[in-house]
């Protein structure tokens, strides 16, 4: 069993653009008034990342760690390797399968992201994810609302929390962490998946701007958080694909802001997706909050790699093969969305597809117990895919 850094991050070399926490945020609520802003801090990001780390930048695409997993596969005699792959490494596992299709054995791909949509179709994507799970949270909490009081029915539970946003945004609510505009709220719309958990934390915020006590700063999801660097997830809002980890971790000095830097390396130097004319951002931030007012805008908006100095050096990779993959997928996963694991089925003709019926949340083994576990734990040991694509759990 083999783990692995790829290049640029812990101890393989790691990078870093010489960040701010500020700097290293990826959403922001758009507004005309603060729209310059959001570019020039977009400019600024990348700006630094070619300064401190330009003659890496192009050399660190998923491309090419995939290439560097066939090294690894070479120098250990083996003809073909199997994979676990979460998150952006399903993404990795799926370009590794294009690029190298005969010596690819077992892959399980786990939350997995559709590779027609890297990358700028992925943060646009999480909106209409972010869309479906909020309607959903406003029909479980109004089934509750003797228990949480935000409204007897979905509609009255979408006002209550719509006026709490733009009071928010009139006066940021006081919570444990800061206190957080409108803005920054939304900003948690991965949290909605979490019907149980993010209730709570949405009364308290109630509370809290009505002159209660602090609300905590943020929700406690339903997401996994420790992953290893091959297999790691692209967050919402604004994660990497690859584990954050400090000098415990890695035995040795990572930069804090090594996770921003690599992702801003592959998500801008893997495809030509992310336009130059910054004007097309702003027409996409209105059009996208008009369809999906909770996330539209926090997924359209404008990103350093409109401003990256070297465009990616390959096409990117289209996948459509037929290796075998046994992908499993939650439902109401926040940053993996059903629509983009039914997007990776589509191109590994090969593949099969087990759903979990409500699951909740980012990761499926890597978060389990989950009824998908029987199935990953056979296809790994014997190589037998189901006959067809599956569904378990639910109600």
């Amino acid at each position: 069993m083999v783990g692995f850094d790829p290049r640029g991050v812990g101890q393989s070399a790691p990078i870093s653009c010489g960040l701010t926490a500020d700097e290293q945020a990826v959403q922001h609520p758009y507004t005309a008034r603060t729209f310059a802003r959001d570019v020039a801090l977009a400019r600024t990001v990348a700006d630094k990342c070619w300064a401190k780390a330009g003659d890496m930048l192009p050399h660190l695409t998923t491309r090419n760690t995939a290439r560097d997993m066939d090294i690894v596969r070479a120098a250990l005699g083996e003809t073909k390797i199997s994979y676990f792959g979460y998150s952006y490494g399903t993404y990795l596992g799926a370009v590794y399968t294009q690029m190298f299709p005969r010596r690819s054995d077992r892959f399980v791909l786990d939350s997995a992201l559709d590779p027609t949509l890297a990358w700028r179709g992925t943060f646009r994507g999480w909106s209409a994810g972010a869309e479906l799970a909020f309607t959903r949270w406003t029909e479980w909490a109004a089934a509750r609302n003797a228990t949480y009081g935000l409204g007897p029915t979905p509609a009255k539970v979408r006002k209550t929390y719509w006026e709490l946003i733009a009071r928010a945004d009139r006066t940021p609510v006081p919570t444990n962490g800061g206190a957080l505009s409108g803005g920054a709220i939304r900003s948690q719309y991965g949290a909605f998946v979490g019907v149980k958990t993010v209730t709570p934390w949405i009364v308290a915020l109630k509370a809290s701007a009505a002159g209660g006590p602090p609300a905590p700063a943020t929700p406690t999801a339903p997401t996994a958080s420790a992953v290893t660097a091959a297999s790691a997830e692209p967050a919402v809002p604004g994660s990497a694909p690859v584990r954050s980890a400090g000098a415990g971790a890695f035995g040795a000095d990572v930069p804090a802001d090594n996770q921003s830097a690599v992702t801003w390396a592959a998500f801008c130097g893997d495809t030509r997706s992310w336009p130059r004319n910054l004007e097309q951002y702003r027409r996409d931030v209105i059009r996208d909050r008009a369809k999906y007012p909770l996330a539209g805008d926090l997924g359209a908006t404008i990103q350093p790699c409109a401003f990256w100095k070297s465009a990616a050096r390959e096409p990117a990779t289209v996948v459509s093969n037929d290796v075998n993959a046994l992908i499993v997928q939650n439902q109401w996963d926040p940053q993996a969305t059903l629509p983009m694991a039914q997007g990776m089925r589509r191109a590994l003709h090969g593949a099969r597809m087990v759903t979990v019926a409500d699951g909740e949340g980012h990761g499926v083994v890597v978060a389990g117990p989950s009824c998908a576990d029987a199935g990953v734990t056979r296809y790994l040991t014997t190589g037998r895919l189901p006959a067809k694509d599956l569904t378990c759990g639910g109600q």
